[in-house]
């Protein structure tokens, strides 16, 4: 399995932005919430289907590939467009995005689609079932890492804690958690509803080799990923700080887009603000 190629910054730009539209299209075809959720993430998803994962799109069940399991389920949207970029699946699968009968559900089934790990959208699995990707890795001697992003909501669930805690123990190091750190969950900031700061000294705490990045930056969510594994034994943590709703300045840290359905008029305002109109 090789790696995946490194694309210019100005080029990784651009396909951001173009995701960016799409999955507010997709949200507005198909009247479903969590866009705020998907755009904050974006740039992850980039940086790890660009530049990190080895994953090859006509052999996705390869089983030397790299995992990339998004346990924040609710961004779904985020990581089918993602997929169809990289040529899992037709563009036009997106279309259908949560309709009757589409692979595309609006949180991930199992086996949805080329390219999609887990079945996530129940907070707080991700991580586990990657901890143990991680191990059968070891156990049948293969080569490929572990990346979970996970949200910063999802971090008030114990499983991902208990996981936490197991995965140093086991000397897991080439497994990966991004949090995607939007500081908005459901019903409030992120900070308030559970005692999250310091995010970086919890995980470093219990063991990781901790880092805290902009989640916006793609250069530098590379640099760190492109660690994994360190050779220190321990399994890697990146805490990044992203803006919910990140590209459209009336969706930015606004926490009414965790629910709101974008309008044909904000549709269209979105895609002149991401200069694609």
């Amino acid at each position: 399995m090789t790696a995946a190629a490194t694309t210019s910054s100005a080029d990784l730009d651009l396909i951001a932005r173009r995701l960016r539209f799409k999955v507010i299209e997709m949200s507005h075809a198909a009247g479903t919430p969590h866009l705020g959720s998907a755009l904050s993430c974006l740039d992850i998803l980039v940086a790890a289907y660009w530049n990190i994962v080895r994953v090859d799109a006509q052999q996705p069940t390869d089983p030397l590939r790299d995992r990339f399991i998004l346990s924040k389920g609710h961004a779904a949207s985020a990581l089918y467009a993602t997929l169809a970029e990289r040529g899992f699946f037709p563009k036009e699968w997106l279309d259908k995005f949560a309709q009757h009968h589409s692979p595309l559900a609006e949180q991930p089934a199992p086996n949805c689609a080329p390219g999609v790990e887990l079945a996530t959208g129940s907070l707080g699995h991700g991580l586990p079932v990657g901890v143990g990707m991680a191990m059968a890795a070891r156990i049948r001697s293969l080569d490929y890492r572990v990346f979970v992003c996970m949200s910063d909501g999802e971090c008030n669930e114990g499983t991902v804690w208990e996981a936490a805690m197991f995965a140093p123990a086991q000397k897991l190091e080439k497994l990966c958690v991004i949090v995607d750190y939007n500081k908005w969950q459901a019903t409030g900031r992120s900070n308030e509803v559970m005692s999250l700061p310091s995010l970086r000294d919890k995980w470093a705490a219990f063991g990781w080799d901790a880092h805290e990045v902009d989640g916006h930056n793609i250069a530098e969510l590379t640099r760190l990923m492109k660690t994994v594994p360190t050779g220190s034994g321990k399994p890697v943590a990146i805490i990044a700080h992203t803006i919910k709703g990140k590209g459209v300045s009336f969706m930015q840290d606004d926490n009414n887009w965790h629910y709101r359905i974008p309008k044909v008029e904000e549709v269209a305002a979105a895609k002149k603000e991401l200069g694609l109109a």
